[in-house]
C-alpha cells in the first residue's frame, strides 16, 4: 500500500461525490453540519463510559470498529470542508500549533524574547 496524503484523500472524496452528483449539496454549511453530526456520533460511543472504560475502548473489536468508522467520517467531512473553502488543513494546523505554543507556554519554558536576552 502506498502512503496516502491529504491531497490524494481529498481528490478521492471529491471524485466519490462527483460520481454521485452530490456537489450541489457539499456547501460549507452542509459539510460543517455533517462534520458536527459525525463528531457527535463519535462522542456517543464514549457518552456513558468512565474515564477508565474510555481508555480501553479499542480493546473490544466491535467498538474499535465503530470508533475507527466515526473517526474516518469526521476526517472525511473535515477534508471536504477544507477542499470547498480552499483551506490547507495541514498549514492551518501548523499555524494553530504555533499560536498555541505562544499562548500557552510550557511551565518553565523560556519565552522567545527571553532566549535572545540570555545569549
Amino acid at each position: 500500500m502506498t502512503e496516502l496524503d491529504v491531497a490524494q484523500l481529498q481528490r478521492r472524496l471529491a471524485d466519490f461525490a462527483a460520481s454521485r452528483a452530490w456537489e450541489p449539496y457539499h456547501t460549507p454549511k452542509n459539510l460543517c453540519a455533517a462534520l458536527s453530526v459525525e463528531a457527535s456520533e463519535l462522542l456517543e460511543i464514549f457518552q456513558w463510559l468512565t474515564p477508565e472504560q474510555s481508555a480501553r475502548v479499542m480493546d473490544d473489536p466491535a467498538t474499535a470498529h465503530r470508533v475507527r468508522d466515526e473517526v474516518a467520517d469526521v476526517l472525511a467531512y473535515l477534508l471536504q470542508f477544507c477542499e470547498v473553502l480552499d483551506i490547507d488543513v495541514l498549514a492551518a494546523l501548523a499555524a494553530k500549533i504555533d499560536r498555541n505554543e505562544t499562548r500557552f507556554p510550557a511551565p518553565g519554558a523560556v519565552e522567545p524574547e527571553d532566549r535572545h536576552s540570555s545569549e
